[in-house]
């Protein structure tokens, strides 16, 4: 359902104005995010202590150069000191961050729960950060899993969308199953193949522990359900290429995640009110 629809235009085109902008100008954060976090010097870490400055050559990025988007464009990817080229992943997650932001405030029910709605879009900001180390490093650090925590708190406080126990579920629901898949196959691993990793790591687990405090029950299966699904499309595919089958689970329930934020509960009532139905049965087993 599309709840803007309230709006006169005037009024509809500038929230999707301010959208626009906030998105964007986050999602250039999250880049920062992303090429900083996983650095092994903590003053190269610092989210605060440096400026912007091109990866390659050090020189500093000026403000009229790190316009989202549309400085990437301008320079035609590359530095302006350096002409070294400058990666896609920039403008891509720059441009991911203001989609995302779009799907957040438009599926979800602003006029009644505006506080959710910002809290929501703010998780896909951190799925994003979350997804892109994931797959760099195939680790999900920490303080990423705190920040979802925070939100959760905060959409208990301002929300009011989901109750404790249904969160307290949602936490557990999926995160349960993970861990005992985790252990389970780390013993099979370790006496197969004599390496000691697990199938379903706690990065993963601890994602979605978090992730169902802020999203509850249905949305977390939802996600899930999505997660699975499309890592192992993106294994088998990888798999009948030739090319490493181990790979990051972070990114694909990342994917989960947002789809499940957004549409996991009319999935699940959907699949529910299908088992209830006679007529299903009846035509499946015609």
């Amino acid at each position: 359902m599309i709840y803007f629809r309230f709006l006169d235009i005037p009024a509809y085109f500038i929230a999707y104005i301010i959208i626009s902008f906030f998105g964007l100008c986050i999602g250039s954060f999250l880049n920062v995010c992303i090429y900083r976090l996983p650095l092994e010097d903590p003053a190269e870490r610092s989210l605060v202590k440096r400026s912007s400055h091109c990866p390659k050559c050090g020189a500093k990025i000026r403000f009229y150069d790190n316009v989202p988007v549309f400085s990437w464009l301008i320079l035609k990817g590359k530095c302006r000191n350096c002409k070294e080229p400058i990666s896609k992943r920039y403008p891509l997650v720059e441009s991911l961050n203001w989609f995302l932001y779009m799907l957040a405030l438009t599926f979800i029910d602003v006029m009644n729960y505006p506080v959710h709605a910002i809290l929501i879009a703010l998780f896909f900001s951190v799925l994003i950060v979350i997804g892109f180390i994931d797959y760099d490093t195939m680790e999900i650090y920490p303080s990423q899993l705190g920040l979802i925590v925070i939100l959760a708190v905060l959409d208990v406080i301002f929300g009011h969308t989901i109750t404790i126990p249904q969160r307290i579920i949602g936490a557990l629901a999926i995160s349960v199953p993970f861990f005992i898949i985790g252990e389970v196959s780390r013993i099979f691993i370790k006496k197969k193949y004599g390496e000691d990793f697990r199938g379903i790591e706690l990065g993963d687990t601890f994602l979605m522990l978090v992730s169902g405090l802020l999203i509850g029950p249905k949305c977390i299966c939802a996600s899930a359900l999505i997660g699975i699904f499309t890592a192992a499309v993106v294994g088998i595919i990888a798999k009948a290429k030739g090319k490493e089958s181990k790979l990051a689970f972070g990114p694909y329930l990342a994917i989960g995640l947002v789809f499940g934020s957004l549409f996991g509960n009319q999935m699940i009532d959907w699949y529910l009110n299908m088992l209830k139905a006679p007529e299903v049965y009846s035509m499946l087993l015609r």
